[in-house]
């Protein structure tokens, strides 16, 4: 076999891992459907003011560095893959990683809410996970609240003066399981339950992900100090571009 081959026959093993592992993903984004067209509206309306601020400091990001097109691109890209891989919960759902930590920490916030409905669109529409109907309220708990808190806890430690390795894995970490907490408030106030109504329905529906979530929102926060660590060793003129080294220092 030659070299040629065997990059194309590894190659092909990985694209049959990808299509056998995420095509039937069902994970907690909304599914399709399954808010009432109210709250699908919405939903959708509160997301406009963060993107259009996310639409604006990818703008500037560019403009004032060509550079950060690479890490930006890094980032969605590593929203898109952690976020489509579905862990099966012991409760009949499932869970999965977000992601978004990582550009939050970078970018900040606003860039992320783009970064993040280019993602849900994506997987909308090739992956069937999460829907179209849906898309505003799988926005705003993935690709908003959740890189809120982790920016604005990232830059909490930073002022307290905690480790940044440490820093850098709870502001992912939480904001992982916020993300969470945002989905089951936002199905809660679609499904109140009968008997103690919507703060009743968002235990039982933390309850549901809460078994696989939290050691993802672990693994995510480790995986996002590792990443970190990877791109100060290979990528500091970018890092250096985007003023995170010298934030760092």
């Amino acid at each position: 076999m030659t070299k040629k081959q065997k990059i194309l026959f590894k190659a092909s093993i990985a694209f049959a891992l990808c299509f056998a592992i995420v095509p039937a993903a069902n994970a907690m984004h909304i599914m399709e459907g399954y808010l009432p067209p109210a709250y699908c509206v919405a939903w959708g309306v509160i997301c406009l003011p963060f993107l259009v601020a996310g639409f604006i400091s990818l703008k500037n990001n560019f403009k004032k560095n060509r550079k950060a097109i690479t890490l930006i691109a890094m980032a969605g890209a590593f929203i898109f893959v952690i976020s489509s891989l579905k862990i099966p919960s012991l409760t009949g759902s499932c869970s999965h990683m977000t992601g978004t930590g990582l550009g939050a920490i970078l970018f900040g916030p606003a860039a992320v809410s783009v970064l993040g409905l280019i993602v849900l669109i994506f997987q909308a529409i090739l992956l069937a996970h999460g829907g179209l109907t849906t898309l505003g309220a799988n926005t705003f708990s993935m690709a908003i609240a959740g890189p809120l808190v982790s920016f604005g806890l990232y830059k909490l430690c930073q002022k307290l003066k905690v480790n940044r390795k440490v820093a850098i894995f709870l502001a992912a970490f939480l904001g992982d399981l916020f993300t969470y907490c945002v989905t089951s408030i936002q199905l809660a106030l679609a499904y109140p339950s009968e008997s103690g109504g919507v703060a009743a329905s968002a235990v039982k529906f933390l309850g549901v992900f809460a078994p696989t979530q939290l050691p993802l929102a672990i693994i995510e926060g480790i995986l996002t100090v590792v990443i970190i660590i990877g791109l100060e060793s290979y990528a500091k003129p970018e890092l250096k571009a985007i003023g995170f080294l010298k934030e760092a220092k």
